[in-house]
């Protein structure tokens, strides 16, 4: 195996320093997108409900990339503020901000770690940003830091099932291909990247030491018109039978209330 230089954070920035080429390149289409759409199938917002009414809220999203999720927040009252590692990507972000006249706070910080104030949020968002490319174990602790009490946490990764069929990066197979009990750190040989997954089991009891309450688990199915995603390695006719993402929804406790 390939030895990487640096950790997982610095390796993983390299990586979408090289990515974020191919993401400008889509930019412009995803933020001039009316919908709020989840994932690699585009599924509508209006189909999944896992946001709500947004407005009035102030929201961050940990691993915003070129930030077209937060435009999407934006446009629809809410105030966000964009937290992402890489400067490339930001760079686009904040070239979208002055083409489409949709402007909020953009920061270059660790999702495990940002500058943002205590309790300062009413919804954490990711969408395959700290959701995928930070370890849950820093993140998840940060962004229960930085909400409010009775805010949310909204996230969409790939799905459990997706990860034990997937043996190296690419489609996911008709087996399985990896344990499913001690799911954490994925190594991807091919460019140097690290993922993170987590089992059910472990989602769960690390939202709950955190302070957080489960409120749905949405297993997003491909559409039946659904094509090959071009920055994605996964089979329109797998994911129609099993899910490819997942979207996780939990509400943080207010202090002294009971689990």
């Amino acid at each position: 195996m390939t030895a990487w230089p640096g950790g997982y954070v610095e390796r993983n920035r390299a990586v979408w320093t090289g990515f974020a080429v191919d993401y400008a390149k889509r930019a412009p289409h995803a933020w001039a997108c009316q919908e709020i759409e989840w994932g690699i199938w585009n599924i509508p917002e209006s189909e999944v409900g896992a946001l709500g009414d947004v407005r009035g809220l102030d929201v961050v999203e940990l691993g915003c990339g070129t930030a077209y999720f937060s435009s999407w927040l934006a446009r629809r009252g809410a105030r966000p503020v964009g937290v992402d590692i890489t400067p490339a990507q930001l760079a686009t972000a904040r070239a979208m901000q002055e083409q489409f006249g949709v402007r909020f706070p953009l920061i270059e910080a660790n999702a495990e770690r940002t500058p943002l104030r205590d309790a300062s949020f009413d919804l954490v968002l990711s969408e395959y940003g700290a959701s995928i490319w930070c370890d849950p174990y820093r993140w998840i602790p940060e962004a229960a830091r930085l909400l409010r009490a009775g805010g949310r946490l909204v996230f969409l990764c790939n799905s459990a099932i997706r990860m034990i069929t997937v043996e190296e990066l690419g489609d996911a197979t008709m087996e399985l291909r990896r344990d499913y009990f001690g799911m954490h750190r994925f190594e991807w040989p091919d460019d140097g990247s690290v993922e993170f997954h987590l089992g059910y089991g472990d989602w769960i009891r690390l939202l709950r030491s955190n302070e957080f309450e489960v409120e749905n688990l949405v297993e997003l199915q491909a559409p039946s018109d659904a094509q090959n995603h071009p920055l994605a390695d996964i089979d329109p006719e797998w994911a129609r039978r099993w899910p490819s993402e997942e979207i996780w929804v939990a509400r943080k406790r207010a202090p002294g209330s009971r689990s």
